[in-house]
């Protein structure tokens, strides 16, 4: 299936935001490198949300002003963070053995292509045009609880990410259980991509033409 580049649904801040309003006090929540780490920023201190990241930190908080950066305090995708009371730092080899112990409740990873089965391709396309970069995906995807994506419905000519087998090199076959779009937010079940919700102002036909694999409502 083809299409165009959709100008419509939410921004990348109404993305990240509708994810963060779906995540339980109490879980303890590793954020991918990307638009997830935006996920911080929606959740309030109010919220007792606990952020991981898989270099060693437990207790990110949302991202800092510019005159708030330490140099020596980032993710995993070396960008700067901040730190909630009671964070705490710790070996990278520490961190892992949260992630593939079970420990951890909800992964939040971008993805380049999510197949209808709930494969997850996002580390590498045969374009050729970025460098390959697994980094902790495949440890995440299978060891947190709960594997959910945020990332553009399309690609930037219209193809669809959503489809009913991934093209792509897999990072992990049936672990993603929710994918957060643009357009609306989807559950995998049942061997199929069903809507929980759709954004504001779009309705099915709109999102199934921008779709790759068939949706349940």
């Amino acid at each position: 299936m083809t299409g165009t580049p959709t100008s419509i649904g939410l921004d990348t801040a109404g993305m990240a935001k509708r994810l963060a309003d779906d995540i339980h006090d109490a879980w303890y929540v590793n954020l991918g490198v990307g638009l997830p780490t935006e996920v911080a920023n929606y959740v309030t201190e109010e919220r007792e949300v606990v952020f991981h990241s898989e270099n060693g930190i437990l207790g990110m908080g949302p991202t800092p002003g510019d005159n708030e950066i330490d140099p020596w305090l980032v993710n995993a995708g070396k960008k700067p963070v901040t730190l909630r009371p009671g964070a705490s730092l710790f070996h990278h080899a520490d961190s892992f053995a949260m992630i593939r112990g079970g420990h951890i409740d909800l992964c939040v990873l971008g993805g380049y292509e999510v197949s209808q089965a709930g494969d997850l391709a996002n580390w590498t396309t045969p374009s050729g045009d970025l460098m390959p970069a697994v980094g902790g995906a495949m440890d995440l995807a299978v060891g947190a609880k709960r594997t959910w994506i945020l990332m553009r419905h399309t690609t930037k000519d219209g193809q669809p990410k959503l489809v009913e087998t991934c093209t792509y090199p897999l990072t992990a076959p049936a672990a993603v259980d929710r994918v957060y779009t643009e357009l609306g937010v989807f559950e995998i079940r049942d061997g199929g991509l069903h809507v929980v919700s759709l954004s504001e102002g779009l309705d099915l036909e709109t999102v199934q033409a921008r779709t790759g694999a068939t949706l349940h409502a």
